[in-house]
């Protein structure tokens, strides 16, 4: 039997962020090791709150969770309320367990986790769903720490689709910085990453009938239910059918790579451009002619770009997990 992937999940629950939370800690493929939390989609003490709320509710009152940057490094933050809630997680009235985040900043959590795991042979995969910022202070601060990761799978930026502006996707957009800071680092202490971006962040969706199906699963208080209320409230949201797993997908493909296409491209953040701000360039080109003549030359970070995916199985994979014992395989 295979062991289970060590993952140390960097949030900013989130709706999207609850979903690939329940995902990380049901599933028997992966070993979550420790949560670590940024400003983002809300502020920092909600995604805390939100956070260890999930976790509880999953029964993994044991995986450490820490507060981290409440702020982008440069900008001032712009949280998405508008979309996740006024409480950032759908505002489902559930109640805050009796839990503490762990002492630690979230940087010095993510420097121990991951040196121990490195030294047990079981390297982490750090599974960021939010601004980089926490990332980008650990590569700074602990570039041995940062070095001993075994991969990095983020959800950011799209090569071809954005949506906190017309260039620019939110996590990446809400700490442009700190993005580019870590696929810098990644290119020179040769860490493999691959990006989960919003060419295929929307095609996993769960329909409004099987939110309910989940909300009927337990007695109100258990994973299921809350799984489904977060995609009722998506659907209710947007007055849709259907909603999307959203970030669950960047840990599902940590479960299962072949559901993703990805294509190894270069990749730049755009830091200065008034209409580009936070924009990631995935460069698509193909032709020497071009690249011969492009004054910039090719991104150094070679990144792993997800294209395409196979989006009912993921979806099946979220719901199968979410769902618990006898809901089918996942």
């Amino acid at each position: 039997m295979t062991a289970p992937i060590p993952v140390v999940l960097d949030v900013d629950t989130g709706v999207d962020d609850a979903c690939a939370l329940l995902l990380a800690a049901l599933h028997p493929g992966l070993d979550l090791r420790a949560v670590t939390c940024v400003g983002g989609n809300a502020p920092l003490v909600d995604v805390v709150r939100n956070t260890l709320t999930v976790l509880a509710t999953a029964g993994a009152v044991e995986v450490p969770v820490a507060a981290g940057a409440d702020r982008p490094l440069l900008e001032h933050p712009h949280d998405a309320r508008h979309v996740h809630g006024a409480d950032g997680m759908a505002d489902l009235g559930r109640a805050a367990p009796d839990l503490a985040p762990d002492e630690r900043h979230a940087v010095g959590l993510l420097r121990d986790v991951i040196t121990e795991q490195a030294a047990a042979g079981a390297p982490v995969t750090l599974v960021p769903l939010a601004p980089m910022t926490n990332l980008a202070l650990l590569a700074r601060t602990h570039p041995d720490a940062f070095a001993a990761l075994g991969r990095i799978v983020f959800m950011g930026g799209g090569a071809q689709v954005s949506n906190a502006t017309a260039s620019a996707e939110f996590n990446v957009f809400h700490d442009p910085e700190a993005a580019a800071v870590v696929l810098d680092a990644c290119v020179e202490l040769e860490v493999p990453v691959t990006m989960y971006g919003l060419d295929v962040f929307y095609r996993p969706t769960v329909t409004r009938a099987q939110a309910e199906a989940l909300l009927a699963a337990d007695d109100g208080t258990g994973p299921a239910s809350l799984a489904g209320g977060l995609i009722r409230f998506m659907c209710d949201r947007f007055g849709a059918d259907e909603a999307t797993i959203g970030d669950a997908g960047a840990v599902a493909a940590v479960l299962a790579p072949d559901a993703v296409t990805t294509a190894r491209l270069p990749v730049r953040v755009e830091l200065a451009g008034t209409w580009t701000r936070g924009r990631t360039i995935v460069d698509l080109r193909g032709t020497a002619a071009d690249l011969d003549h492009d004054p910039h030359g090719l991104a150094p970070a070679l990144v792993d770009v997800a294209l395409d995916i196979d989006a009912e199985r993921v979806a099946a994979l979220w719901l199968a997990t979410v769902a618990g014992p006898g809901a089918g395989s996942a």
